[in-house]
């Protein structure tokens, strides 16, 4: 695995925001979430728009990107980018988080979701078969299948605790062996997430993309995530910032508390200022440091 000196790690993370996958080395594999199709629809038709942030995605993707060669297999982590559950902004929080992780010798997915359209579930059910699918091709990709985890910013940061709050092991019987595996994941990291769907700290774009502009009280209870927490929710890392006016540093956190209260591992890193988006770990770089143990603490390193 490729090392590099802390100063040249501080300074490549305040280059962060400007790693496009033009600088990254061809995917290991870029593969189709369903390769017989989805099995629902969001209604969605026509080519994807745009490229740092992709919208009207009908047809979700997995670019994989494994590190080095080595004879141990590695940990993964399937990276679920935000964008407000509206596009998957795929090279702010794609991109760069791959080469992150590839040069700790840990494989990166960058799971391209669909967009709800008025079709709630489709996105967690594209995330959880991403973790599917990494356990499934875990010895033709060198993964470990029980170091899996997940990665999600923003509304994909809601995603990410979505699929670490409801999971299932898999169905034994299934005739799509995909489905066969466990969706939950080992461990699971936060940036400045949408947490809760109700009022008080709500990222109202997320939900109204999500649930729709009047949902159901039972919709809003079944997508705050601080209230889906149990025992078994997966150890977490969470980051957010006081200053976020778009995504309230409440979400975080409520959620850590619940996490602590259920006896979850859990990190929680809260710094002064840094907003929403990239700027968040950009301008606070000792994030990093904290991350790299809490990764070797989950034995993903």
């Amino acid at each position: 695995m490729m090392t590099r000196t802390l100063p040249a790690l501080l300074m490549w993370t305040l280059l962060f925001p400007a790693v496009s996958s033009a600088e990254l080395p061809k995917p290991t594999a870029v593969m189709d979430l369903w390769p017989d199709g989805p099995p629902d629809s969001n209604g969605l038709t026509g080519p994807e728009k745009g490229t740092r942030c992709v919208g009207n995605i009908s047809k979700p993707t997995l670019l994989v990107y494994l590190p080095d060669g080595g004879r141990k297999p590695t940990a993964a982590v399937v990276i679920t980018p935000g964008g407000g559950y509206g596009v998957v902004c795929v090279e702010p929080e794609g991109y760069p988080i791959a080469e992150l992780l590839i040069q700790r010798g840990i494989a990166a997915i960058i799971c391209k979701y669909r967009l709800p359209n008025g079709h709630h579930l489709i996105p967690a059910n594209d995330a959880r078969r991403a973790i599917r699918t990494v356990r499934h091709n875990a010895a033709r990709w060198n993964i470990d299948p029980k170091r899996v985890g997940v990665w999600g910013f923003s509304a994909g940061g809601h995603l990410a605790s979505t699929v670490s709050t409801v999971f299932d092991s898999g169905k034994a019987d299934a005739r799509d062996t995909v489905e066969r595996h466990s969706s939950r994941p080992d461990f699971s990291v936060l940036f400045y997430p949408v947490i809760t769907m109700k009022d008080g700290a709500v990222h109202k774009g997320s939900r109204r993309n999500l649930v729709g502009a009047a949902p159901k009280p039972t919709l809003l209870e079944r997508y705050s995530n601080e209230s889906r927490v149990t025992g078994q929710t997966p150890p977490t890392f969470l980051l957010h910032c006081t200053d976020d006016r778009a995504v309230p540093v409440e979400n975080s956190l409520g959620y850590y508390r619940q996490l602590v209260t259920k006896g979850v591992p859990a990190t929680l890193l809260i710094f002064e200022s840094g907003s929403h988006g990239p700027t968040a770990f950009n301008k606070n770089p000792s994030w990093l440091a904290a991350f790299d143990r809490w990764l070797t603490a989950r034995g993903a390193r």
